[in-house]
């Protein structure tokens, strides 16, 4: 399931895990992404069955990507005997693999690459406005996106993770993410078992930001510029608009388009980009090509987490959390 590929150009290998049942804000990521590369790509769809696969297959064809891209849809068990022989006597991992199906993100991708190959990690959940190139992978470490706030929980895990003394990078938004093939296997699946082993730990999506953060500050790298991979920064003042009956779209208007790489709508916006796209298809269109360098990786200390849960729980106690929780649409 791919296209020819129409000259000799070097390919940016690009990997996402997506579920047909996301296509109604993945189609955005999808087709933007193909749109807007400036490079060609060559996309590494992993889902769920053999059923999704097909799904995919007909969902990405229907967009009619630029013939220069290649693309591919993979089932999750398809990757099966490269599990067996790569994680084989990593349980942990293996176990991780068969969590939460965001945690792949971290796992299928190296079943599909070689070792020292890019992988460049996308969630579904993006948008690429403006004409761009994907920034450089690094020769070792990763590189991240940056958010304001931290997203690092549950606080059992996070805590279990500094307790053992496992750094883990503040700030980190995990929408677009550069890595290498061939990292210390050995050590991911002992951090996972330190964190609770993979058939134990909490299976929601939050725990594949604490495995990434503590990649980060074991191998190095850092943070693409915030500026042109721009994270949903879900501010009082946009809770306010929100309670205040403005629409998601109306919301996403204030938000640089003309100058950003990428925007990732985590939360409630990735359900609100679709209709701000259709309301707004001349919004970016910028040619954004030169490649930024990377910001170094700030440790999260126990300190700071502690300080920003005590907050947490303030407001909670406050009830601020029921008045201007998410509303997903």
């Amino acid at each position: 399931m791919s296209t020819s590929d129409a000259g000799d150009r070097r390919h940016r290998p690009l990997y996402m895990i997506l579920s047909p049942r996301s296509l109604s804000y993945a189609q955005a990521a999808l087709e933007s992404l193909f749109r807007n590369s400036v490079d060609p790509i060559d996309l590494y769809l992993v889902t769920d069955s053999a059923t999704d696969a097909m799904a995919l297959a007909n969902a990405v064809a229907a967009l009619s990507p630029d013939p220069r891209h290649l693309w591919s849809v993979t089932a999750e068990e398809q990757l099966n005997d490269a599990e067996a022989t790569l994680f084989g006597k990593l349980p942990h991992l293996r176990a991780f693999r068969h969590g939460h199906p965001c945690w792949r993100k971290v796992t299928d991708p190296l079943l599909l690459s070689k070792p020292g190959e890019e992988m460049i990690l996308l969630d579904p959940d993006l948008y690429f406005p403006n004409r761009f190139r994907f920034e450089e992978t690094p020769a070792t470490g990763l590189s991240l996106m940056w958010q304001r706030p931290n997203c690092l929980l549950p606080p059992e895990v996070v805590r279990a993770a500094m307790a053992a003394g496992i750094k883990l990078a503040r700030h980190v938004d995990i929408g677009v993410s550069h890595w290498r093939s061939g990292s210390d296997l050995e050590w991911l699946d002992w951090m996972i078992g330190t964190l609770g082993g993979g058939a134990a730990l909490p299976r929601i999506m939050h725990i594949e930001a604490i495995v990434w953060a503590a990649i980060a500050m074991r191998e190095g790298g850092g943070y693409l510029d915030p500026g042109m991979w721009n994270c949903w920064h879900r501010t009082q003042l946009k809770r306010v608009r929100r309670k205040l009956g403005a629409s998601g779209e109306s919301i996403l208007s204030s938000e640089p388009w003309d100058t950003m790489k990428c925007f990732h709508a985590g939360g409630e916006a990735k359900w609100w980009v679709p209709e701000y796209v259709a309301k707004h298809p001349g919004a970016g269109c910028n040619e954004l090509a030169a490649l930024s360098p990377l910001k170094p990786f700030v440790e999260l200390t126990q300190q700071q987490y502690e300080g920003e849960q005590r907050a947490k729980n303030v407001l909670r106690q406050l009830g601020y959390y029921r008045v201007f929780g998410a509303q997903s649409k």
